[in-house]
């Protein structure tokens, strides 16, 4: 993961160490020469950015004997921002954290000085102190978007996955960041916690709808103990809807399987899509897409001579089942009042196969047709534990993205 917010907040505290340097320059007049000359020395070499002379000039004003507490503070101030320019994030800290000590700076001189050390930390990689001293940084009123990224990568590089849990609970109240979300992702991978990780991928889907978090979730779903090879055709439905067709058998399988469930509408838009989206029609097995093209128009045709029939014998059979199944048809053609309509009727009716089934498809029907709400309604009504209530809480969250 590339972590470079926290990068722009180093700039940010090096901005504070030059800060620092002007600070220190207007009063080395009020200290002793052998003190305040080097000390003044320092300066300008920090402004051609000769670093490490420079803090040899510090060092030089620090071996003065008997300094008075202004000049040893003076010379503490100008090594923290010296020794954070040369690099040396040890020295840097040390003086950073002496002149806090001091109680000599307070308000944004103080908290600024805490934001370098944080992050001075974060770039030794002492992700526990890092994290302290961030924490700090916003009880003393810090308020820098980019110190939460600081802290949160702390957490997570330090391996407290129960802090960044913390840190990021309620996160579907809020926009959490991409990268957050990530973070709290791999920590619930880190605890081999299934179902946190399940739920985070949930919530990028939701705010990042992007098609490698739709493939995990769609995988995970598959592999998930009892769910029902029946229920192939309808992972196909929320792959399309999410991006995830892309192969040309994906549409030469999502296609036969809709033939297997007697709806060829539905097959034919599928098909139709293949030959859109250049998945189906090329190469050198043109000639089968064709095929499948003519035998899908075959049972469609089929299915509009006898439809008037079909009908009115699901209306007076004794369950929904042929109702449910005229409706889709309905549906995929264009005609979606009358099928929607059918369908439910055909729930109602009861004594259908897989009634968990059939509100599942009346949910897809009801997103295909654009009655989002209305399907995300009756998706929440869905039940069971072979997968069906697993693609529709999989349906809502699409919708809701």
């Amino acid at each position: 993961m590339k972590l470079g917010r926290p990068h722009a907040v180093l700039c940010a505290a090096l901005m504070f160490g030059a800060a620092g340097l002007e600070a220190v320059a207007q009063k080395t007049d009020a200290v002793r020469p052998e003190v305040g000359k080097p000390l003044q020395e320092a300066t300008n070499l920090m402004r051609s950015g000769k670093a490490r002379e420079a803090l040899q000039k510090v060092n030089e004003a620090d071996a003065v004997a008997n300094k008075t507490p202004n000049e040893s503070f003076l010379v503490l101030r100008m090594r923290g921002s010296v020794a954070a320019a040369a690099g040396d994030i040890e020295g840097a800290n040390k003086a950073f954290e002496a002149v806090l000590s001091s109680g000599k700076v307070s308000g944004r001189d103080a908290l600024t000085m805490v934001q370098a050390i944080a992050v001075n930390n974060y770039k030794a990689k002492d992700y526990p102190r890092a994290a302290q001293w961030s924490q700090r940084y916003f009880k003393e009123g810090g308020t820098d978007p980019a110190m939460r990224t600081v802290l949160l990568q702390s957490y997570y590089l330090g391996n407290d996955c129960a802090s960044v849990n913390k840190m990021l609970a309620g996160a579907e109240d809020r926009h959490a960041s991409e990268e957050e979300l990530q973070i709290l992702a791999n920590c619930y991978l880190r605890q081999k916690d299934t179902a946190g990780y399940v739920s985070a991928i949930e919530k990028l889907v939701v705010s990042y709808p992007k098609k490698e978090y739709w493939t995990d979730l769609l995988s995970r779903v598959q592999k998930k103990p009892g769910f029902s090879e029946r229920l192939g055709v309808n992972v196909y439905r929320l792959r399309l809807a999410t991006g995830n067709l892309n192969s040309t058998n994906d549409y030469l399988e999502m296609a036969q399987l809709a033939l297997q469930a007697g709806t060829p509408a539905e097959a034919k838009v599928i098909v139709d899509k293949g030959y859109e989206v250049k998945a189906l029609g090329q190469g050198p097995d043109a000639g089968r897409h064709q095929r499948l093209r003519d035998l899908v128009m075959k049972d469609l045709g089929e299915s509009q001579r006898n439809r008037a029939k079909d009908e009115r014998d699901a209306l007076a059979a004794k369950d929904g089942n042929d109702l449910v199944k005229v409706g889709l048809n309905y549906v995929y053609e264009g005609n979606a009042d009358k099928g929607l309509a059918l369908i439910e009727q055909g729930i109602k009716k009861g004594g259908l196969k897989r009634p968990e089934d059939a509100k599942l498809r009346f949910g897809e029907a009801q997103i295909y047709a654009g009655h989002k709400n209305r399907g995300v309604q009756t998706l929440r009504t869905v039940q069971g534990s072979d997968g069906t209530a697993d693609l529709a809480r999989l349906w809502i969250l699409n919708a809701r993205a």
